[in-house]
């Protein structure tokens, strides 16, 4: 005896969230991408009324109803659904009308990834903002004491009986050096907020070709830097010191990363130049940007920390200062820009856009 194929199976195929309510609202049928996207069981879904599953699932409910009524043939909008203990869930929603009195109703939901991106780029300036001025603060705070401390260490050290000179030097040596170590913290904190943004014409292969450089120099064995650059690039205007100092930063952290992969003689570092078109940074649209790349076939960046890499004094390395990705973030950040990152076990992309002319 033949069994009849479901005749939703097809859905399964698609990559959005696909879901048909009954009359009563509830789940028949979900596809795998549903699944995924709602993170509950196919198993689970069924049965259950697809607006029970948000905090401010009304929504949902008043466009089923509009739908049953055949107010429209298919209905477009952008939700930002809430969940309790998860992420809230940004989606463009499709609702079209069936001719089946079972299952009146088909929504196909497909997460909106512009949406999210905006968001997260906002959180990033909101929080880089939070950043600078935590910095500033707490920087002076400890900038004015410690000329306090190295001074009296020098002269407790000049006024030490020379009989004991020998023996106690060594002491006053180490409260000299700490303040020095310091010092030299509190200036790299402040380096962003003391020096002008210098603008003139940027060549970004330029800046590619002096942080290859210097990264080979430091690495001389073990790696190889990849050159992969789109030459149609145009010229900007920019800081190009600040500039080679974020992607710098950025580049040294990977290289570090690498140094089981330069041990065996295997590591990669590939420098990568594109043009991105119509590309939204900071809620203003620009036609054209800089999009540039810099991968590595490292570890990958911690999943502990992978949240946090451009807080301040957040380092993936032992003996890393932690500030490395906050100076690139605030560089870039002058530049109208803003750095992306994904990383996987075997692969990490920084990702850096800039506006074009």
């Amino acid at each position: 005896m033949k069994t009849s194929a479901n005749p939703f199976s097809g859905l399964d195929l698609l990559s959005s969230a696909v879901v048909i309510l009954d009359a009563d609202a509830r789940i028949r049928y979900a596809n795998t991408a549903a699944e995924h996207l709602f993170e509950i069981s196919v198993k689970a879904l069924r049965g259950q009324r697809l607006d029970a599953l948000f905090l401010n699932g009304e929504h949902l409910n008043e466009v089923f109803r509009e739908a049953v009524q055949h107010h429209f043939a298919d209905k477009r909008l952008d939700l930002a659904l809430e969940r309790v203990g998860r992420e809230t869930l940004q989606v463009h929603v499709i609702v079209t009308p069936l001719d089946n009195p079972d299952t009146p109703v088909l929504i196909e939901l497909r997460e909106n990834v512009q949406q999210l991106k905006l968001d997260r780029e906002e959180r990033l300036l909101d929080q880089s903002q939070a950043n600078k001025e935590l910095i500033r603060n707490l920087a002076h705070e400890i900038k004015n004491p410690l000329g306090g401390i190295r001074g009296a260490a020098q002269l407790l050290e000049f006024e030490l009986p020379e009989r004991d000179a020998k023996d106690l030097r060594e002491y006053t040596q180490v409260i000299i050096k700490e303040a020095d170590r310091l010092q030299t913290l509190v200036d790299r904190l402040l380096a962003p907020h003391r020096h002008p943004h210098i603008v003139g014409d940027v060549n970004i292969h330029e800046v590619c070709e002096r942080v290859r450089s210097l990264i080979m120099a430091e690495f001389p064995h073990g790696l190889t830097i990849k050159r992969d650059y789109d030459l149609s690039v145009p010229e900007f205007r920019g800081d190009k010191e600040q500039l080679i100092q974020a992607v710098l930063n950025i580049a040294h952290n990977a290289a570090q990363a690498l140094s089981e992969r330069i041990k065996a003689g295997d590591a990669v570092l590939t420098l990568q130049t594109r043009i991105a078109r119509q590309v939204t940074l900071a809620k203003v649209r620009y036609r054209l940007a800089l999009d540039l790349h810099i991968i590595d076939n490292g570890p990958g960046i911690p999943p502990d920390i992978r949240d946090r890499i451009f807080y301040p004094l957040v380092s993936g390395t032992d003996g890393g200062s932690g500030l490395g990705l906050t100076l690139a973030q605030n560089f870039v950040q002058q530049h109208l820009g803003v750095i992306e990152c994904e990383s996987r076990p075997g692969y990490t992309d920084f990702r850096i856009l800039i506006p074009l002319p």
